[in-house]
């Protein structure tokens, strides 16, 4: 019986270690996407000259789950509330930042950059996109570089948690 606890217990360690370091890979992969939703906004706004709740529609269309379930969420509640555009984002940020591999940096960027949204001629619309965009790059740049230095790391340590703590119950 002690051996199935212990065994069990190791799986857990180790399974935990393993979700641990796919966050670390997800998060990098959702920040491009996030830059590429981005992109494709300031597209449908500057080009194709889109309201926000249109552009947003289409952003969701374009981009994969989970992030496309972010715009299509704030595109709905914006048809739905007749709040300021701003609260309705980061209530939607609110939301849905439990779901996603993105960190703290990311949903400040974000949260930043839906209080200009829609505030602004089209020239400075594309300015506060560019800007959210090299701020996602800076990011991106870190959730790379964690993603190498961690990743083996974390999966090891789960393995080796399990093991410490059989050798410590045992």
């Amino acid at each position: 019986m002690k051996w199935i606890g212990a065994l069990l217990l190791l799986c857990a360690t180790t399974w935990g270690g393993f979700e641990f370091a796919k966050r670390l890979k997800e998060r990098p992969r959702q920040i491009r996407q996030l830059k590429n939703a981005l992109q494709v906004l300031e597209a449908e706004i500057l080009y194709g000259q889109s309201p926000v709740k249109e552009a947003c529609e289409q952003v969701a269309k374009q981009i994969p789950v989970p992030l496309s379930l972010f715009f299509d969420a704030f595109s709905s509640a914006l048809k739905k509330s007749n709040a300021p555009l701003h609260l309705v984002w980061e209530k939607q940020l609110q939301e849905y930042w439990s779901n996603s591999a993105l960190g703290l940096g990311e949903k400040e960027i974000m949260k930043q950059f839906g209080q200009t949204l829609g505030q602004h001629d089209f020239v400075g619309q594309q300015k506060h996109i560019r800007l959210a965009l090299s701020h996602l790059e800076r990011e991106l740049q870190e959730a790379e570089d964690e993603q190498q230095r961690y990743s083996k790391m974390v999966k090891s340590l789960g393995f080796l948690s399990g093991l410490l703590l059989i050798l410590l119950l045992i």
